[in-house]
């Protein structure tokens, strides 16, 4: 696809992973034991809280996702670099059905067993942050909203001086990823409190509709292509 029809970068898509992204560390944090999925840098000082205290086996509770974080963001460039040429998925369709892979396998790992089911869950999370990083040409995240914050706050900041539209869209974009993220917590709260460990299935229903509706935009940008 061209870079001008990038359908990853459309804003219907950046909504519905951020939702997805608010409901896995929502669902970590209150099904397995207060651990972040998505916010690998309070899981780094947590980790080494514990190895200052000399809690070494406590330390690799926290190391665990954050290392499967990471083989998460390689594994999607990996699979960026064998699928790029491919016809019949778009490589970030590919990482999209992977992710709903591991967390459909993180729906069955029973409430003791956190470790396991939060290392998936960050594994899950490291590739969607590196698969979808931008929203209409502009760098986001997915799972995590620090970034977002910055750049919605420091857009509506140069429109409130320069009374540019565009910064003012740019802002609004970025708050309203933010919203999702948060509504995507919200009901991750909910369906954890009626259905437990099976809960991250929800998720799961999201990243399929993301998954499909890549192919709808592959469509249209084929035919703006042809005109």
């Amino acid at each position: 696809m061209q870079k001008t029809l990038q359908v990853s970068e459309s804003l219907e898509l950046g909504m519905i992973l951020a939702i997805s992204g608010g409901f896995m560390d929502a669902y970590s944090y209150l099904c397995h034991d207060k651990v972040f999925a998505n916010a690998q840098t309070g899981n780094i000082i947590l980790m080494m809280l514990k190895l200052a205290k000399g809690n070494y086996l406590g330390a690799t509770f926290y190391l665990c996702p954050v290392a499967a974080f990471a083989i998460g963001i390689a594994l999607a460039d990996i699979i960026r670099h064998h699928m790029k040429n491919r016809d019949l998925f778009h490589w970030r369709q590919l990482s999209v059905l992977c992710e709903a892979i591991l967390l459909c396998i993180v729906g069955f790992i029973p409430l003791k067993y956190n470790l396991p089911a939060n290392s998936l869950t960050s594994l899950a999370c490291g590739i969607q942050v590196e698969s979808f990083r931008k929203v209409q040409g502009n760098g986001y995240a997915t799972t995590m909203c620090i970034g977002n914050l910055r750049s919605g706050t420091s857009a509506l900041t140069e429109y409130w001086y320069s009374r540019d539209k565009k910064a003012a869209e740019k802002g609004l974009i970025f708050y309203l990823i933010i919203f999702c993220f948060a509504v995507g917590a919200v009901l991750g709260s909910f369906f954890v409190s009626r259905i437990r460990e099976h809960a991250i299935w929800i998720c799961v229903i999201f990243l399929t509709v993301a998954f499909c509706l890549m192919f709808i935009d592959r469509e249209n940008a084929k035919k703006k292509q042809s005109a």
